[in-house]
């Protein structure tokens, strides 16, 4: 604890310091600032940390993000609290414990912010079984109420035993932080540096910031001629990209039906239905992406491979191996540009990836991924006017491709083992006016599904070698279905759609037991989805 006199010249030398950048000259910067107020209920705010840097150097409030990734001030854990923009990246100086609930894991990196005491720390064990605090995506505005609990000294405690939290009104906003005033005796105190600064809407409650610095007015310890209430605190409601870039470093890929998503922004968002655990884990983890406009994914093995059109028309990828994490993406070789649609499939440890190019033609290329090789090429495959593809690998090792053309009717054509291809063919059943396709091989048998004019869903299917295609298409449900993909797993074909809604849903054709699951929403909230794609590891 600073002594009151070195406490006063800190804080007259912060007070020039923020009057001389023109910044909020109201709030003082004492080294790791408890939240007086009432005790926080069994179980609220259960995402909210504590952190013990050192041996009790220094103690401190944090809000966990990731099962991994812990969320406070930079200041915690800086050699000069007052400098927390100086901290360095990498491990930390001082052993740091996070106990979250009963759990409890060491500090094992820290990645901190440079333009505001805020760092991200990532954690040597994962906290499961927590339900992490979601970043708010819209600005703060003045006049809000906000809620801050923390494990910093009370009024008449130097060391809680339990979460605080107190109400505080939001007075200003700056690009990189705000400033407000506890009510009711609400007070930021000793400890409750990195608390998070919660807005509650709907009955959700998301993060908006992160405690930084306060006068601490009416904490134990505190001059009585001390009463000021206010407090600074760093925002993270504009950093969603950067903490979702971390997030995603550890996104333990799991074994299962994997979805990737693009939405409204061009981001490309994860969820997987494990099949460990027997269900969808609830929640989408995303990272940065090359802004795509289509999307399309396999796996061989237990590992995922995603290819993605960027925004720039070039051709991405990136792998997640089962117990492992995801890795960056990287361009396809090969120099594709102007693309417009991606399909890929699997033959034995080899990808077959098709593109529709710029002047709507079929691309062809591949990658041996045994050899650890791409052919480094696009071949055209003959000239035609694509709207959308999807392909499938039969037991023969024989990839068909299929496309909706600029007539919306659908066609096929194959890609033989040898490296030859069949010419294009209407698939039987006069299907018009065709908005979405997509395809899943069983064994030598095809299911190809497609999306109608009014967005219902239709199916067809061809058992190659055993009389061809059937000759019409069947209605499986009234939809107004915007995108679909597939994924077969054995003998159960798994079919995730965005709806109108613009949500995300999933049914499965399970041909061992001879019928269709109603539709469900994947959980997790996604909305806003504009391609989707599936893959199910083994």
């Amino acid at each position: 604890m600073l002594r009151n006199s070195s406490a006063r010249k800190l804080r007259a030398g912060v007070l020039v310091a923020a009057a001389a950048a023109g910044a909020l000259a109201t709030f003082a910067t004492p080294p790791a600032v408890a939240v007086p107020g009432d005790t926080a209920a069994d179980g609220s705010y259960a995402a909210t940390a504590r952190i013990v840097v050192g041996d009790h150097l220094r103690g401190c409030t944090g809000t966990l993000v990731d099962r991994y990734w812990v969320l406070t001030a930079a200041s915690c854990f800086s050699d000069d609290p007052a400098q927390p923009q100086a901290l360095a990246a990498g491990a930390p100086k001082w052993t740091t414990t996070v106990t979250v609930g009963a759990k409890s894991a060491q500090v094992a990196e820290l990645v901190p912010r440079t333009d505001r005491d805020l760092v991200m720390a990532r954690l040597a064990t994962a906290v499961d079984g927590v339900a992490v605090l979601p970043l708010a995506t819209t600005a703060p505005t003045a006049g809000q109420s906000l809620r801050v609990p923390g494990f910093g000294r009370t009024k008449d405690e130097w060391v809680p035993g339990k979460l605080h939290s107190g109400v505080f009104s939001l007075d200003s906003v700056a690009p990189t932080g705000i400033g407000t005033t506890g009510t009711g005796g609400a007070v930021v105190c000793k400890g409750d540096t990195g608390a998070p600064v919660i807005r509650e809407t709907g009955g959700k409650a998301e993060l908006v910031a992160v405690a930084s610095r306060s006068w601490q007015g009416g904490c134990l310890g505190t001059p009585a001629t001390e009463t000021r209430t206010g407090a600074y605190s760093s925002r993270v409601d504009n950093l969603g990209d950067w903490v979702n870039d971390l997030r995603y470093r550890t996104a333990e890929v799991k074994a299962g039906l994997h979805l990737q998503i693009i939405d409204i922004n061009s981001r490309v968002w994860n969820t997987v239905d494990d099949s460990k655990a027997g269900g969808w884990i609830g929640s989408w983890s995303t990272a940065s992406s090359p802004s795509p406009t289509a999307v399309d994914s396999v796996a061989i093995g237990d590992t995922v491979h995603v290819y993605a059109v960027g925004s720039d028309g070039k051709v991405y990828t990136h792998d997640g191996r089962v117990g492992d994490a995801w890795t960056p993406w990287v361009e396809v070789p090969g120099g594709a540009g102007g693309a417009q649609g991606v399909t890929a499939t699997v033959r034995g440890n080899t990808v077959s990836l098709q593109i529709i190019g710029s002047d709507g033609s079929l691309y062809s290329t591949h990658a041996d991924y045994a050899a650890g090789s791409w052919r480094g090429s696009w071949e055209q495959v003959g000239v035609n006017k694509l709207k959308s593809i999807t392909s499938a690998t039969t037991a023969d090792g024989v990839v068909h491709v299929f496309a909706v053309n600029e007539d919306l009717r659908v066609y096929g054509r194959d890609n033989r083992p040898d490296g030859s291809w069949t010419p294009w063919g209407e698939i039987p059943g006069g299907a018009v006016g065709v908005q979405g396709i997509t395809a899943a091989a069983r064994g030598n048998t095809v299911d190809l599904q497609i999306i109608g004019g009014l967005g219902d869903l239709f199916t067809t299917y061809c058992h190659y070698g055993l009389g061809g295609w059937d000759p019409a298409w069947t209605k499986v449900s009234d939809n107004r279905l915007k995108a679909i993909s597939s994924s077969a797993e054995g003998n159960v074909v798994h079919f995730v759609a965005v709806n109108e809604d613009t949500k995300v849903y999933t049914r499965d054709a399970d041909y061992n037991a001879g019928n269709w699951t109603p539709w469900v929403e994947v959980p997790g909230g996604a909305f806003g989805v504009k391609a989707i794609t599936a893959a199910t590891t083994g």
